[in-house]
């Protein structure tokens, strides 16, 4: 699928056709055997750490799960199988402000579909979708209401994936949120939602801020809702708000390592990440442990830690955190977004989010509590994930 945009530039005063820059380029994943065949052997020539007697996860990721993981990521798991999986979904590659973005883009059959841009986030993947982009666009297949469709655009973020590495510094929330408005624009939508978690609510929510008048809504399974400090606040929590300002703290002060790392010296860490599956393993894979209370399937998690192997995009990936900091961005930091808002609110996300925080900076037309699910709710609790993105839909109808 080509568009032709006919648009000229220039560059050192000669003018440059630049059809090319707007192709959408059909795209299918195919690793080269070698590689699959590289990383099996890198998994069985492990080299394995030491571990304290009954440190479970006190220090982090125990071993003995690593090495089940290990183990079956080498001799269990098939990779060509899951590859034809993501083949399933129709995908292209694009240039979008100079960087080679890849996406995938499911129209439903329904006339009437909203088309719905969904971002992941970190250590995600467009692999987090796999079982939920069904259920969106063809409801019907699922005996749901076929007006609830939407047309699915689910970009990998640029330095993540199939996107590739970037190629130069700057690309930043802001800078994802602009190229991601370029793209839905070149699809011919003109007015969209938008849907994402963890990065991809930081980059829905500035799509919002920056393009608003091509945002239907929002619909985010993370929102950072910071507390103003004020003591009159603190005092109408309730004890649920309350552990979940426990939950962030906890969440400072044990678990924010790895963002302060990749915020601060990506490059150092991605030597070991880039030249170890294992060591890329046990560094996803914690957080996947840690930010969930449904089981995550073994085999998604995989095919998504196997998508940052082959693609050598771990060092990248990690850069998002850098150029945040480096922007002058902070989850402190909100600016005041108008855009109708919907928020699914699950329990075990690494700080769940306030209402009446939240409702501060963010229009909130929709909120909703599960008792059950965390940061990953396309992957733990798909058929809530969707149905909430619908309902909240439905409402703006």
């Amino acid at each position: 699928m080509t568009i032709f945009c006919h648009i000229v530039e220039t560059k050192g005063g000669q003018e440059l056709e630049t059809d090319a820059l707007t192709d959408l380029r059909p795209f299918r994943i195919d690793v080269a055997q070698s590689e699959v065949d590289d990383l099996r052997e890198r998994l069985r020539k492990t080299r394995w750490p030491d571990e304290l007697p009954g440190a479970g996860w006190e220090y982090g990721i125990p071993l003995s799960l690593v090495r089940d993981l290990v183990t079956y990521w080498a001799d269990g798991y098939d990779w060509r199988e899951n590859e034809a999986r993501l083949n399933d979904f129709p995908q292209y590659t694009t240039i979008l402000d100079g960087q080679n973005v890849h996406f995938l883009h499911v129209r439903s059959r329904e006339p009437n579909a909203i088309p719905l841009l969904l971002t992941h986030g970190w250590p995600g993947s467009v692999v987090e979708f796999m079982k939920i982009i069904g259920r969106l666009v063809d409801p019907g297949a699922h005996g749901d209401d076929p007006s609830d469709a939407f047309h699915v655009v689910a970009p990998s973020i640029p330095g993540f994936g199939f996107s590739g590495p970037t190629k130069e510094k700057g690309w930043d929330v802001k800078r994802i949120a602009a190229a991601f408005a370029q793209l839905m624009q070149r699809l011919g939508y003109d007015r969209y939602g938008a849907q994402g978690g963890d990065w991809g609510s930081a980059i829905s929510r500035q799509l919002g801020l920056s393009a608003p008048e091509h945002v239907i809504g929002l619909h985010l399974n993370t929102l950072a809702t910071p507390s103003s400090g004020d003591p009159e606040d603190m005092k109408l929590l309730t004890e649920k708000e309350k552990g979940y300002i426990e939950a962030a703290n906890r969440f400072r002060q044990q678990g924010s390592g790895y963002f302060m790392i990749q915020g601060s010296r990506p490059q150092t860490l991605s030597y070991g990440l880039t030249d170890s599956p294992a060591g890329l393993l046990a560094w996803i894979a914690e957080k996947f442990h840690e930010w969930s209370d449904q089981p995550i399937d073994r085999d998604q998690m995989l095919t998504n830690i196997s998508v940052y192997w082959f693609t050598r995009t771990a060092n990248s990936s990690a850069r998002l955190y850098f150029e945040f900091g480096r922007s002058g961005s902070s989850w402190g930091k909100v600016e005041t977004s108008m855009v109708p808002t919907g928020v699914a609110v699950f329990p075990r996300e690494i700080a769940p989010p306030i209402r009446r925080f939240a409702e501060r900076s963010n229009n909130i037309v929709h909120w909703s509590e599960f008792d059950r699910g965390g940061h990953f709710a396309a992957m733990e609790r798909p058929d809530a994930l969707v149905g909430d993105v619908r309902a909240f839909f439905r409402r703006l109808g």
